[in-house]
């Protein structure tokens, strides 16, 4: 664990002393400082943020929720170990679920937030990265497209599930894989089309949209994964 230790003092707010160690366990997850499959030592952490393990184990459980952390049998905690066919899973939950996101963000938000939508990715084109050809790494939070429309949907059964248990997965796997396959301004067109669909207020296109839109990503994938178990048969012979 490569980091300087961080102390955590309880915080005035209203979170716990256990959201803030969730919190900082899920950034230096999500941010590499914890690397995929790096064992969870818990009484190194405990002295990393100056905690108790019971606010350590509590952050730990939900970590395990979000899929951030592991727990094989007889082997302890570690973090998530990433590969392609988790990925491809992912991407097909993300495919559903996404979809459906779009379709009541169509139906239900207010133009303000769709026009917003449109906004944000005027700056993401007007970044200099992706006109270097680089990758369509997009910021976290409200400043990521899919972020926003699945808070734009307005469904609170749906929007925990986007944006909690998923989004976090997916920024790690982002930063970790998106080397690999860079469609960046292919997907800037996409998201265009899938704002017009919604301020059109055509919330079955949109979902059409938005589910080709991430099946495209996923063949790509599909595709890479292919291309490297060829490579892994190739070098056994």
């Amino acid at each position: 664990m490569g980091a300087t230790p961080s102390v955590i003092s309880p915080s005035p707010g209203s979170s716990t002393l256990a959201d803030q160690v969730f919190l900082r366990l899920r950034e230096a997850i999500v941010s590499g400082d914890l690397v995929p499959g790096e064992r969870i030592l818990e009484p190194a952490l405990a002295a990393r943020f100056g905690v108790s393990r019971g606010p350590l184990r509590d952050a730990l459980a939900r970590l395990a929720e979000r899929h951030l952390i592991e727990r094989p049998v007889h082997q302890g905690a570690r973090v998530v170990t990433l590969s392609f066919p988790k990925l491809i899973d992912l991407y097909h939950a993300r495919e559903a679920l996404e979809g459906m996101a779009c379709r009541l963000a169509a139906e239900r938000a207010p133009e303000a937030t769709l026009g917003a939508l449109a906004a944000l990715l005027d700056e993401h084109e007007e970044g200099a990265a992706l006109h270097a050809g680089a990758a369509y790494l997009q910021d976290e939070g409200d400043l990521d497209f899919h972020f926003r429309i699945a808070q734009a949907s307005e469904n609170p059964a749906l929007i925990p599930i986007l944006c909690d248990q998923l989004y976090h997965l997916m920024r790690l796997y982002r930063r970790t894989f998106v080397a690999q396959g860079r469609r960046s301004t292919t997907a800037l067109r996409e998201h265009r089309a899938i704002v017009d669909a919604m301020r059109e207020r055509d919330g079955a296109f949109a979902e059409q949209l938005m589910r080709r839109h991430i099946a495209k990503a996923r063949r790509n994938i599909e595709d890479l994964y292919a291309a490297q178990l060829r490579a892994a048969d190739t070098g056994e012979e």
